[in-house]
């Protein structure tokens, strides 16, 4: 399968949401329940480390990084969202999206990616695991699901060589 990656651009917006609301109507993957607009998502979300992975000219997968505190001491913690596409799940994409993402950050002087990633999720848990993250915590009934479960999150995080 030829695939490539490449910096998101706003006009991606349609097929990253389209990939984002479909995660959200799955409900494994987050507990937001509404895709924000554009503006919206732009604001709380770094405007470097975005991307997007291709299959042809597709848009099967994104990432992007969301600071984590406004304090000048906590610049470097990023949060980081990924999303793929249902049909391209599995197929070890994920792998080589991450571990751009994980390279980019580093570049840009990130010195710790973390994530929360609820526990009905191993495949999400056992990609970050593949690409350096560990777990540092874990958060019981920590919030209800879209279908109005509590859910578990597992505390995932990655430090560049920065530190």
């Amino acid at each position: 399968m030829n695939w490539r990656i490449r910096e998101m651009e706003d006009d991606d917006w349609d097929l990253v949401s389209q990939i984002y609301q479909a995660a959200l109507l799955e409900g494994i993957s987050t507990f937001e329940t509404v895709c924000p607009p554009f503006e919206v998502w732009d604001k709380a979300h770094l405007q470097d480390c975005r991307y997007v992975m291709l299959v042809g000219n597709t848009v099967v997968g994104w990432c992007a990084l969301s600071p984590t505190s406004a304090r000048e001491a906590y610049k470097g913690v990023v949060e980081v969202s990924i999303y793929f596409d249902k049909a391209f799940r599995g197929l070890g994409l994920g792998t080589h999206l991450l571990d751009h993402l994980c390279r980019k950050s580093q570049e840009k002087g990130y010195w710790c990616l973390f994530v929360n990633i609820l526990s009905i999720n191993p495949a999400s848990i056992g990609l970050h695991i593949k690409c350096g993250f560990r777990e540092v915590g874990y958060r019981e009934r920590i919030a209800k699901d879209r279908f109005g479960q509590w859910q578990n999150t597992i505390v995932m995080e990655r430090r560049n060589a920065i530190t």
